[in-house]
């Protein structure tokens, strides 16, 4: 081989090769830069200038994007500025010469000081992209990308700004400005896909008039049917019409919008039969309109209505469910020489509607009968099965005292009645003796065991255990023990232990450790909070708990287990009902604390309200030694202080329960219930002038 025709010793420099490429590339190559101030083109390749013919300080004086379309692709490279990913954008160009053509160019974006720098590739252009049709790719790419991004922010936007979020894309893609609006007797702006909200909801809905069928906007939430109207925001309208009151909240948007036309376009947003509400949008009197605009509107429109029609499906679907279970939930009967406290909170995943349930009735002389059960699913034919078990139960209860003759009576009921789901329960039954002690009888049809706690020791009821109700063939057995003052009784559903990381026996496990720690826990609802506390990662199942403790002490110190509960919407008026609830249940307990029982519950369910949502439970249960008031909400963030300054308005009312009473929080469900024990001497802090009452 000739020495001298042979390969250079080193290889050539991959920048200089990189730099040969684009500067003699046949492939237009540009550099853009994205900061504060907008976009700056840095560089381009000669490429670039001979497909476009103009040199870079050409560019850079504008003139290249069609007309009216800059701000389209600008919007573009904000959306993407600071990623990593390549993207591809069509763009709309137009030549030196006049001639409109599309460029389809490959952005990979760079982060730098300041901005963003993209390196621009074109793909397909030149005599390739002249051949498309002037404006054709680009009008359906963008109409594509617009629909793109509604139907992404309708299925991951938080559904309460979902429609500012599609407002958004509308704006950002084909309009100037993007709003969404419903009626309540008057039109008034809306961001979610829930509307005007559940309260407003309710009420009866304006009907329209014959007078409206005259007005556009008025025919328009009428109609029920896909149309577009357009209205001219300078023209006059009648005083106090559909038609004044759109141009009105219009023209208030469009105050920042300084190139906005002076007329909207108006579509309604159509559920099943129904019109929800009306999107209207301006066009841009700076850019072309897009021939297919309106078309997209209506698509957009009808995929609006179609899931705000699905959000209140959802949620009147969700009201029904919680409204069945707690109406089934049992009103129970006070038991003066037990101390009872019981328990519930449905899985919010399974719109709050389940088959756990608990009931404590009093069955005659003396005796009460306590019972927890599960009917597997968590639906409304579960619900509507516990609720006919329950029936069922009760009619018997009080007929029959031996829980197995109940159960057994029980389950051929239940083959006759033909229901469908299986039911598991533990059933017992609580007699006096004349020892002082009683007599805890017992079965169980395919259910968890009950526990006793007695004596620091804690004991298993399993015994007379049997299949699921209405698989019983035979007679199911009876167990017996006895309990004395200071042992409790506990019975549970399986949603109180048991986790998809913690199975039952581990549960179990735990909960025998727990339940040996209760001590001398004052009264049941103490126990209850304990176990509660010990299981407060978030229940995968509905959970259902009774806890009945047998008192230490006789006589007029023994009244309590007393209870009530009270279900209120989350409005303001809900304060003083509640108080005035709560009051006089306790001057009908003849309690002496009833102004500090007041002020603890106007606190606790002011806070409710302010901070919470969805619909309140208050429940007022009387310990050993004063008053336990409970308020639960939606909201699972606990309360918390605020410090003392004076210039804050509000703030201080965690700090007055502090003065009242001893206080605490658990999760329930989808939120929480703050708790507060008043003691008996509560009465004190308010009659001392320490500023409790400020």
């Amino acid at each position: 081989m000739n020495p001298d025709h042979g390969t250079s010793s080193s290889p050539p420099d991959p920048r200089e090769l990189a730099a040969q490429v684009l500067l003699h590339g046949r492939a237009p190559v540009a550099v853009l830069d994205l900061g504060e101030d907008g976009p700056l083109l840095q560089w381009v390749n000669p490429a670039f200038e001979r497909v476009t013919g103009y040199t870079l300080e050409e560019v850079r004086r504008g003139g290249l994007i069609s007309p009216g379309l800059g701000s389209v692709v600008q919007a573009r490279l904000h959306e993407r500025a600071g990623g990593e990913e390549p993207f591809t954008i069509t763009l709309p160009l137009v030549r030196a010469d006049g001639h409109r053509f599309s460029m389809v160019a490959e952005f990979t974006p760079q982060a730098i000081r300041g901005g963003t720098r993209f390196v621009v590739i074109a793909t397909g252009a030149g005599g390739a992209a002249e051949s498309v049709q002037p404006g054709f790719e680009q009008h359906s790419r963008i109409a594509l990308e617009t629909m793109a991004g509604v139907s992404e922010v309708l299925s991951e936007e938080d559904e309460s700004e979902a429609l500012t979020g599609v407002a958004r894309v509308m704006a950002t893609h084909l309009f100037a400005w993007c709003g969404f609006f419903a009626e309540d007797g008057v039109l008034q702006p809306i961001n979610g896909l829930a509307g005007l909200g559940p309260e407003r909801r309710a009420r009866p809905r304006r009907g329209i008039t014959a007078s409206d069928e005259t007005d556009p906007v008025g025919r328009l939430l009428g109609e029920r049917t896909m149309e577009r109207i357009r209205v001219d925001l300078d023209a006059a309208q009648v005083p106090g019409s559909w038609s004044a009151q759109l141009v009105e909240l219009a023209n208030e948007a469009l105050a920042d919008v300084p190139e906005a036309t002076r007329e909207v376009v108006l579509a309604p947003l159509l559920g099943r039969g129904r019109v929800l509400g009306l999107v209207a949008v301006a066009e841009s009197g700076v850019r072309p309109v897009y021939p297919d605009a309106g078309a997209v509107l209506e698509i957009a429109a009808r995929r609006v209505g179609l899931a705000m029609d699905h959000t209140l499906l959802y949620e009147a679907e969700h009201v029904l469910a919680e409204t069945l279970q707690r109406t089934m939930l049992p009103e129970l009967d006070h038991i003066d020489a037990l101390d009872v406290w019981t328990y519930y909170s449905p899985n919010a995943e399974h719109a709050q509607v389940g088959g756990d349930w608990y009931d404590v009735v009093r069955i005659g002389d003396g005796a009460v009968a306590a019972v927890v059960g599960d009917v597997v699913g968590h639906d409304v034919e579960a619900a509507s099965a516990m609720g006919q078990l329950r029936s069922v139960l009760r009619a018997l209860a009080n007929e029959l005292v031996d829980p197995g003759t109940v159960l057994t009576r029980v389950d051929s009921i239940v083959e006759a009645m033909r229901i469908r789901r299986a039911a598991s329960m533990v059933y017992t039954t609580l007699t006096p003796t004349a020892e002082g002690a009683w007599l805890l009888e017992y079965t169980g049809a395919g259910h968890l065991p009950g526990l006793v706690y007695s004596g620091g020791t804690v004991t298993d009821l399993d015994g007379a255990a049997g299949t699921l109700i209405g698989f019983g063939h035979a007679n199911r057995e009876t167990a017996a023990r006895e309990v004395g003052p200071g042992d409790v009784l506990l019975l549970y559903t399986d949603g109180l232990i048991e986790r998809r990381a913690r199975p039952v026996q581990d549960g179990l496990v735990r909960l025998r450790e727990v339940f040996a720690e209760i001590g001398d826990a004052p009264d049941a609802a103490g126990v209850g909070e304990l176990l509660l506390r010990s299981f407060d990662d978030p229940p995968e199942d509905d959970i259902a708990v009774v806890v009945i403790r047998v008192p230490t002490r006789s006589g007029e110190q023994e009244r309590r287990g007393r209870s009530q509960r009270w279900r209120l919407p989350s409005a303001v008026e809900s304060v003083r009902h509640a108080r005035v609830l709560a009051a006089q249940t306790c001057r009908e307990w003849g309690r002496s604390e009833t102004a500090a029982i007041e002020l603890v519950v106007s606190e606790l369910v002011a806070n409710a309200v302010v901070h919470g949502w969805g619909s309140l439970e208050v429940r007022v249960h009387e310990t050993v030694d004063g008053v336990r008031v409970e308020v639960e909400d939606g909201n699972p963030m606990p309360p918390t202080h605020l410090d003392a300054h004076p210039a804050r308005v509000g703030g201080y009312g965690m700090h007055i329960v502090d003065r009242l009473a001893d206080w605490g929080w658990r999760p329930s469900g989808p939120g929480k219930v703050v708790w507060a024990r008043l003691h008996g001497d509560a009465t004190l802090a308010i009659s001392t002038g320490d500023g409790a009452r400020s």
